[in-house]
Order: C-alpha cells, then sequence, then structure tokens
C-alpha cells in the first residue's frame, strides 16, 4: 500500500443569526454532535480539530475567526476544521446524509454570507492545520480567484498544484457506503426541530 503524501483540509465558516444559546439556532446545536459522528463514521475521514474547552478532540491552536465576524457579527461564529483523504470522500460527506440535512436548514441559522462557505487546501500528512492557517486560507479564497493554495469545490487543485478533475462517480460510490453506515444518525436527525 502506497503512503499517502497529503491530505485535504478543509475549514468553513458562519455567523448565525443570534447567539448560540439561543431559540433561533437550536436546530444548528442539536444536529453539530450527529455532524461530527457522521464526519467520524465516513469514509475518508483523517481527523477534526475539536475546541478548546469544549469536550472532544484537542484544538489545533487557539480558535481565530475570518474578519467577516467582527464586520458583520452579531450573532455567534461557527467554523470547523477537519482533514480527507482526498476531494471525493470530503464531498461525499458534505453533500449528503446528515450533513447535508443541516446544509438544507442553514438560511434558517446563518446570515447571508458574502464570502465563501469553505476553503479547502492540501497539507502534508501528518501535519494538523492549525486555526490561524485554516482562517488566512480562507480569507484568500474570500479576496482572490482559488488558486492551489486555497480553492472550492468548483475550482479545485491537487496537491501538485494542477487542475483537479472529481471523479463524481467515486463520490456517489462514497456517499452510498456513508449512508449505510450513518443510517441510524439521520433517522434521528431527521426528528429535530429546525
Amino acid at each position: 500500500m502506497t503512503a499517502v503524501a497529503h491530505h485535504l483540509a478543509i475549514y468553513n465558516f458562519g455567523i448565525h443569526v443570534d447567539a448560540s444559546d439561543s431559540a433561533a439556532v437550536r436546530g444548528f446545536v442539536l444536529r453539530e454532535p450527529m455532524n461530527f459522528a457522521a464526519a467520524e463514521r465516513a469514509a475518508g475521514f483523517v481527523a477534526r480539530s475539536g475546541y478548546k474547552g469544549v469536550p472532544g478532540p484537542r484544538s489545533w491552536g487557539p480558535l481565530v475567526f475570518p474578519r467577516f465576524l467582527a464586520q458583520h457579527g452579531d450573532g455567534a461564529g461557527v467554523s470547523s476544521l477537519s482533514l480527507w483523504q482526498d476531494i471525493e470522500s470530503l464531498m461525499a460527506f458534505t453533500y449528503t446524509g446528515v450533513h447535508a440535512d443541516a446544509l438544507k436548514h442553514a438560511r434558517n441559522w446563518n446570515m447571508v454570507q458574502e464570502w465563501p462557505p469553505l476553503v479547502p487546501f492540501w497539507v502534508p500528512a501528518g501535519r494538523r492545520p492549525d486555526w490561524e492557517e485554516a482562517v488566512k486560507r480562507f480569507e484568500m479564497l474570500a479576496d482572490h480567484s482559488p488558486t492551489p493554495e486555497a480553492f472550492s469545490f468548483k475550482s479545485a487543485f491537487g496537491p501538485n498544484g494542477s487542475a483537479l478533475s472529481i471523479d463524481r462517480a467515486r463520490v456517489k460510490a462514497l456517499a452510498a457506503e456513508n449512508a449505510r453506515g450513518q443510517a441510524d444518525l439521520l433517522e434521528r436527525v431527521e426528528t429535530l426541530p429546525v
């Protein structure tokens, strides 16, 4: 088996419409633990950063947010940072199952964004990017076109810097595999209030 040289990091960011303990974002708060559990069960998941002072994985450095929170933030900033084996694994998790349910309802919990929702970027296998690096990459994508250092699903790059063609059939196969592994979580999520 060939050793993996790179992992795909993903940082996402949004701003809730209200404080994290408000009724307006209760649906998000109820779903969050199941989203993390679904990710951990997903094919191609490597690891995720936790949050300082919150039970779970350790934080990959001090938590920082993009400048958009200070510019627009009456609500709580929400973000996550994780590592995946490849872009197909990440897309299979992101757009199906438990996480797709959260995406479907996100407009109820989050402000309309004037910035990208996420930024994927490659890191050498075994290295954990910290929150500061992730935010720098996120702002780089927000300020410029996608590049090999900070890209999007629509304009993706491989670890070598060349344009990346996404294997849609593989995404579909991984999504089906994930669905089997998270059926119990999805069943619970579908009963939750928005």
